[in-house]
């Protein structure tokens, strides 16, 4: 297996967590908007924090959740000026079509991202995705520039 030299980290992917960090931290608040709102900028410090700190970013969004955090996460980093992969499955593509299109790479499974880091970090090739059907890009629609 591939390991990339990256550390990496993450929201707070506890929901309960996510949801009571402010009143744990803070004290109990008597209005759910309230609640909610301590919650929601205590976790906001925590998330532009760690993408301000960021190489990279990798977005994962998944189809059991709508990740509307993710995706104003994905455009923060990007509005950052940081390097963004995406990372969900092909059915969700078209919901994310414009999230994709400011990213700089669109990855369909994990591995796809550890390939592209260890591409990015160390220049690292792995096997074509495509085996023995690969074929170079010369091969296949000739030459680019004929004068390099």
């Amino acid at each position: 297996k591939k390991q990339p030299p990256v550390a990496l980290t993450s929201p707070n992917t506890s929901h309960e967590d996510s949801d009571d960090c402010g009143a744990i931290i803070l004290g109990m608040q008597e209005e759910r908007p309230n609640w909610d709102k301590i919650g929601a900028n205590m976790n906001a410090v925590r998330t532009k924090t760690l993408l301000s700190e960021a190489d990279v970013v990798v977005v994962r969004f998944g189809e059991k959740y709508r990740q509307w955090n993710a995706a104003f996460d994905a455009g923060y980093a990007s509005a950052l000026g940081k390097p963004v992969i995406t990372l969900h499955p092909p059915a969700i593509s078209h919901m994310l079509k414009e999230v994709n299109a400011s990213a700089n790479v669109v990855c369909e499974e994990p591995e796809q991202v550890v390939d592209t880091l260890a591409y990015v970090i160390n220049g690292d090739l792995p096997t074509p995705r495509d085996g023995d059907a690969w074929v170079p890009i010369a091969d296949r629609l000739g030459k680019g520039n004929p004068n390099p």
